[in-house]
């Protein structure tokens, strides 16, 4: 969604002839401007207009400045809020901007002065709701099925793709096989406005180049031996949509020649016929060689090339998403189980930790084929060390072999501590292994996250309790609450 425009400002000011001399400043730098006389009226546009800007009075009937700025922002937080003060007012305009005024103003002003301050305090408004319509569609990107992650790394894709997605850009996304281009290409269309209309996909390593070539264009009938009637190719089914070329890389000179004609002119003619074409297509590209070099070696045009580097995603392998291993894992396994029909309640410590150690060369789709494998192999409810592939056991050596809770997972309890400390204790310790995630600590302690979201609520309030009633005197008690009063 694009911001929108023009910029609406609101004056409120019980002198009429002041919001109209102000109105006419404003509205000839293009803004739309709303008028009012009190806070009751300048409530009721608020609710009803998209408001970004509101310049207001301090000293007003029924409602002066302050509490309009407090309702204001109650009714639309995002919306900025100058205060316009006359002479011993100052004081509480400056207060005022802890109730979150963008700032203030002293009449009289010069015309300059009030248009610098409004666009400056636009453009913040501007930050602001950008910021959220691409926290939102990270949300959604998050939300997009077999996205998996919260590693810095994968955090990062995901911010560059909320950003590029509502746009048609090209986008060119590298990485080792099993990385996971192609579920970022299907995310980047799920969030474009393309999202109703076609997602074609084309894996141009695994068609020979006569092949792929009438694949993309199609071929008109009598075009070669076998075509016996007219075939539309994947540009043309792809109109209004988008065409994911995988292993772009492995694309013929020939092919090229084509793929970089579409690309600047949009048009196309299939084999065998003399009809031009039209389509409308955005192009998302895989590949995992470096086609900067492919371009050194003559082997990869380099105009293409620049077509297609508009928009670079890198993806980074498994080997560096450690924290998304486990996240992973059990996405894996939830499907699975269900799709083998099989009662496996997680991953044993060991397994996680082994899990943790190997570096994954090819990367996500081999952790995926590892789970499959465990839960279909496995006999237990837990997935064990021995249900892995052997490749990855072999790897990981059984020196380096570490049990979950060794070295810094360590943990110590003295005898004679109570139970309830020693629970306190664990449930601690897993979460920091965990990095926090309460759904994979539940996990790995075999308890549900309903209970330690309990727990550790349960402990909250004991802690609230000691500060209230614990250590220290009742006369620190008292200035606390001489504290908490001011």
């Amino acid at each position: 969604m694009d911001l929108p425009e023009p910029r609406n400002i609101l004056l409120v000011d019980d002198n009429k002839s002041f919001r109209d001399s102000l109105a006419k400043i404003l509205g000839g730098e293009g803004y739309r401007i709303f008028s009012a006389s009190d806070g009751d009226e300048a409530l009721d546009i608020l609710r009803k207009e998209s408001i970004h800007l509101v310049l207001t009075d301090l000293n007003m009937p029924k409602m002066d400045g302050v509490e309009l700025l407090k309702v204001a922002k109650t009714i639309r937080p995002e919306v900025e809020v100058i205060l316009m003060t006359g002479y011993g007012t100052v004081d509480t305009a400056v207060t005022a901007m802890k109730d979150g005024a963008f700032d203030y103003i002293q009449k009289p002003f010069k015309p300059r002065e009030i248009l610098k301050l409004a666009r400056k305090a636009l453009e913040k408004q501007s930050l602001v709701l950008e910021n959220r319509l691409l926290q939102e569609r990270i949300k959604d990107f998050q939300k997009v099925d077999k996205i998996v992650g919260r590693s810095p790394a994968m955090r990062h894709i995901m911010e560059i793709v909320a950003q590029v997605a509502p746009s048609s850009a090209t986008v060119l996304i590298q990485g080792e096989s099993g990385t996971g281009k192609e579920v970022i290409g299907q995310a980047i269309h799920d969030l474009s406005p393309r999202a109703k209309n076609p997602f074609i996909k084309v894996s141009c390593a695994a068609l020979p180049e006569t092949l792929l070539e009438a694949e993309l264009f199609g071929y008109e009938r009598g075009a070669f031996t076998g075509a016996i009637s007219r075939k539309e190719g994947r540009f043309e089914l792809a109109n209004g949509g988008t065409l994911f070329l995988d292993e772009i890389g492995e694309v013929s000179p020939t092919v090229q020649v084509k793929l970089l004609r579409v690309l600047q002119v949009g048009e196309f003619e299939r084999l065998g016929g003399t009809k031009t074409i039209r389509a409308d297509v955005r192009i998302v590209a895989a590949t995992n060689i470096n086609l900067l070099e492919a371009v050194e070696r003559k082997t990869f045009r380099e105009d293409l090339y620049s077509r297609l580097n508009v928009i670079t995603l890198t993806l980074p392998p498994l080997r560096q998403r450690e924290g998304d291993i486990p996240l992973l894992a059990h996405h894996f396994l939830e499907f699975f189980k269900k799709k083998n029909n099989k009662e496996v309640k997680g991953f044993s410590p060991e397994t996680l930790e082994i899990m943790l150690q190997y570096s994954w060369p090819r990367n996500v789709r081999q952790l995926e084929n590892a789970i499959e494998r465990a839960v279909v192999l496995t006999k237990g409810d837990m997935i064990t060390p021995g249900d892995l592939p052997p490749e990855i056991l072999q790897a990981v050596e059984p020196a380096t072999q570490r049990p979950i809770f060794m070295e810094d997972k360590n943990l110590s309890i003295p005898l004679g501590t109570p139970l309830e400390m020693i629970e306190k204790r664990v449930i601690e310790e897993t979460l920091r292994y965990s990095r926090g995630d309460k759904n994979l600590a539940s996990k790995i302690l075999g308890i549900s996250a309903r209970t330690i979201y309990r727990k550790m609520e349960e402990d909250k309030k004991e802690g609230e309790k000691k500060q209230e009633y614990g250590e220290g005197s009742f006369q620190d008690g008292e200035k606390t609450n001489d504290n908490l009063a001011k």
